[in-house]
């Protein structure tokens, strides 16, 4: 076998390895989606009830907790926390867009019974 056949995908091996990263990287995205799905909500609740589109301290706190998941999942600490800012930057963009928006969708639908709060995507409660 040529060094070309090994590239073009005629390796089992290495695309065995390249099937398993794809569908990881599909897992992440799906990820992704529910996760910014939830941070919408959170959005829209923030901006219904008039609170800060960031909260600092929590930001602190699960960049310290999930760098320690990092490091015990021996992941580089340091990608972790660059990768975690960037979705915190993107979601706190869409949060100021939704209170820039003042959520007047929302609110028009409380208002006249149309939504009912209880239909907001709830928060998961972890128990110890």
């Amino acid at each position: 076998m040529s060094d070309q056949n090994t590239v073009t995908g005629e390796d089992s091996v290495l695309a065995g390895y390249r099937q398993s990263i794809d569908n990881i990287d599909a897992a992440m995205i799906h990820i992704l989606a529910e996760r910014f799905r939830i941070t919408k909500a959170v959005g829209d609740y923030k901006a219904l009830h008039k609170l800060p589109a960031s909260d600092p301290s929590r930001e602190d706190r699960q960049i310290a907790r999930l760098r320690k998941l990092a490091e015990e999942a021996r992941l580089d600490p340091e990608f972790s926390e660059k990768f975690l800012r960037f979705i915190i930057d993107e979601v706190i963009r869409h949060h100021k867009s939704a209170q820039g928006q003042k959520n007047t969708a929302l609110k028009d639908s409380l208002k006249k019974g149309l939504l009912d709060v209880k239909e907001l995507p709830k928060p998961i409660i972890k128990t110890k």
